[in-house]
């Protein structure tokens, strides 16, 4: 490699700039012109990735979209690439923050909901592509129960979320995705806060609403607690029932056995 040829990473970060700030210096230097100046080349690899990380986003928020219409969502979308560049070249990754920043958009202030949607549709689109795992078995839950069901730590399937709303966006967005405006009439907003359940079954992807208490107490078995410190965080009166469901509907996929002294430890210092 001679003097005035650039190393790989010293090549990457110039067009890295070029494409992030506009700053064609260093890049332009490497770039054949061919009948295009340099800074038109580089303009045709900016388009192509804004073009890449809108649709990505679109595909990501069709609720959204029909929310605010097409133009608005395209402007939202450019601000926020501009300021958020994808971490992953997986672009399914591509726009866990977006519902943070549409919350924060003054511009979106008039659909006080919008954020919420969006959060959904975020979780929905996270499940949707999940890894596949098997889902616990009731025969290894029977065996490992013999040990005392207070110690017992569940784990989450990988293509199950939990999600609380302000606003009851799951009737929200059943109703935008089917185009049923009476439905959208219908709704009241004051009806939230919302607590859900999104999960990806044979048939699709299938967002449940669930009562605090159960919500919680889910939350805390997501979240590694024994049963026993998730039950004295959340005192539920029919924790058997929302096991059985959760075994049921393919919620779970791991259960292990916490010893007593560790399970009274995460108690103590995890209520």
């Amino acid at each position: 490699m001679d003097a005035q040829t650039p190393a790989l990473l010293e090549l990457q970060r110039a067009i890295q700039r070029s494409l992030l700030e506009r700053a064609d210096g260093d890049a332009s230097a490497w770039v054949i012109a061919d009948g295009l100046d340099a800074g038109a080349r580089l303009d045709i690899y900016r388009n192509t990735r804004a073009n890449v990380l809108a649709t990505a986003l679109s595909l990501a928020f069709p609720a959204v979209q029909h929310l605010v219409g097409p133009e608005f969502f395209e402007g939202a979308a450019g601000l926020f690439i501009a300021q958020a560049p994808p971490r992953s070249a997986w672009l399914d990754e591509y726009g866990a923050e977006f519902p943070d920043f549409l919350g924060g958009l003054p511009q979106a202030a008039s659909v006080p909901y919008l954020a919420d949607v969006a959060r959904l549709e975020w979780h929905v689109n996270v499940v949707l592509h999940a890894p596949d795992a098997p889902s616990l078995d009731i025969a290894r839950l029977t065996a490992q129960s013999e040990a005392g069901p207070a110690q017992l730590r569940f784990q989450s399937h990988p293509a199950v979320r939990l999600l609380r709303c302000e606003f009851p966006v799951d009737i929200i967005w059943c109703a935008v995705l089917k185009r049923d405006d009476r439905a959208m009439a219908a709704i009241d907003l004051a009806e939230g806060p919302v607590w859900l359940l999104v999960h990806r079954t044979r048939s699709g992807i299938e967002v449940t609403r669930m009562g605090e208490c159960e919500w919680r107490l889910t939350a805390g078995l997501f979240s590694g607690k024994p049963l026993s410190a998730a039950l004295e965080g959340t005192p539920c009166d029919d924790a058997h029932s929302v096991l059985a469901t959760l075994l049921a509907s393919g919620c779970l996929a791991e259960v292990s056995v916490v010893p007593e002294a560790v399970a009274s430890e995460i108690r103590r210092t995890h209520p």
